[in-house]
């Protein structure tokens, strides 16, 4: 009796999660070198992913969490003297949020060491590197039907 072959899965099943599990590698090699510099990953993640200075409204959008949140985050990087709040010029309503010398030394270590960890991670020729860079880029430009990025569900 012949055994009946598993269904293939379609491509896009396969890519999203092979994406998933790159993913969980980076995240927990992201994690590690906010440990390293002792920072929790929420505001490693604050530092690593923002430009400076950075109203309190774009870190939410950035890191896609409450206003809430976003004050206990920063509460937690004005503690350790790696950000400071003050005043946007443009419109005194909003809080700016700036690094310190502390904050910028800590941003460019983390952003170092996550460099190194990624290189670990994506251990193939330099030419792979480019076409999957590549694939990725046309993947993260392109918009469902509504014209915005993300999931359309």
């Amino acid at each position: 009796m012949n055994a009946v072959p598993p269904p293939q899965r379609p491509a896009h099943d396969e890519i999203s999660a092979m994406v998933f599990q790159v993913a969980e590698r980076l995240r927990h090699c992201f994690n590690a070198a906010a440990s390293r510099l002792d920072l929790p990953p929420a505001q490693a993640q604050a530092l690593a992913t923002n430009r400076f200075p950075a109203p309190m409204r774009r870190l939410a959008e950035v890191l896609a969490c409450d206003a809430s949140n976003i004050t206990g985050i920063v509460d937690g990087l004005e503690r350790r003297g790696l950000v400071h709040r003050e005043p946007d010029p443009g419109d005194r309503r909003v809080k700016l949020v700036v690094l310190t010398e502390e904050g910028e030394r800590r941003r460019q270590a983390l952003l170092s060491h996550v460099s190194e960890a990624s290189a670990q991670v994506f251990t193939l020729p330099e030419t792979d590197q480019r076409a999957l860079r590549d694939l990725l880029a046309r993947v993260v430009e392109a918009r469902p039907e509504g014209g915005r990025p993300g999931c359309a569900l």
